[in-house]
């Protein structure tokens, strides 16, 4: 096996590096909850999430695995992960006025189910989620932006928590072919959509751009629903 380039060395490190810039920014989301700023949160939130969604293909581009075998990406990507798609969401729903205090405990229980979903050896296929991949941090952001009520917000994290433990292979948008165009061109759009709402959560348009985004919530779901059938049948094929 060839000896990997400084520079290919360099841009390994250089893309962990990138994974880990979710560390600070989970801190600055932390600070913002502790001030109850909901649109400094969610921004945040929402920087961490482009991060996510791009450095697996930055990670596949270089080759980390093959040039850095001894550091673990998968490993440092799952903590930055489950910071921002689970503890942090979990924080926000008393912090940001979603659950009363006397029912805060509640917000464990989505934080003990995405323990395990992320310990999961099968959580991620080569095509798809298995079990809900905890989504809380978009929960949250429908749930404020819509001023939910607290028996929606508590049902809500009763049904997706229970989801966590069931094997239903949700659509993995960059990996799923399953209408793969489709899906990255409306996700694109539900994208700038989130965006726009988290930069201005509390403005009068954003309850209703929310309500016209869940549309792609719908898709997405449905299309879930439609891959998993598929992989069952072939399954017993």
């Amino acid at each position: 096996q060839q000896k990997p380039t400084q520079r290919q060395i360099i841009l390994a490190w250089a893309v962990h590096a990138y994974t880990a810039l979710g560390l600070p920014i989970a801190l600055l989301c932390a600070y913002a909850l502790s001030q109850g700023n909901a649109r400094q949160f969610f921004l945040w939130s929402c920087l961490a999430c482009a991060i996510d969604a791009t450095d697996g293909f930055f990670a596949r581009k270089v080759g980390v695995k093959t040039i850095l075998p001894h550091f673990d990406g998968a490993r440092l990507d799952d903590i930055v992960d489950y910071l921002h798609f689970a503890l942090l969401p979990a924080i926000a729903l008393p912090a940001l006025g979603l659950l009363p205090l006397e029912h805060w405990w509640m917000a464990a229980i989505l934080l003990i189910a995405s323990g395990y979903g992320f310990c999961q050896g099968m959580a991620k296929t080569d095509d798809a989620f298995v079990g809900f991949p905890s989504y809380w941090n978009i929960l949250v952001i429908y749930l404020y932006v819509l001023d939910a009520p607290v028996s929606v917000v508590i049902i809500s994290i009763v049904v997706l928590s229970v989801l966590v433990f069931i094997p239903i292979h949700f659509v993995y948008p960059s990996r799923t072919r399953l209408y793969m165009p489709l899906t990255l061109g409306l996700g694109v759009a539900w994208g700038a959509a989130m965006f726009g709402i988290a930069a201005w959560p509390d403005s009068g348009w954003a309850e209703t751009v929310a309500q016209w985004s869940l549309l792609y919530v719908v898709y997405y779901t449905v299309l879930s629903g439609i891959h998993h059938r598929r992989i069952h049948q072939q399954a017993h094929q």
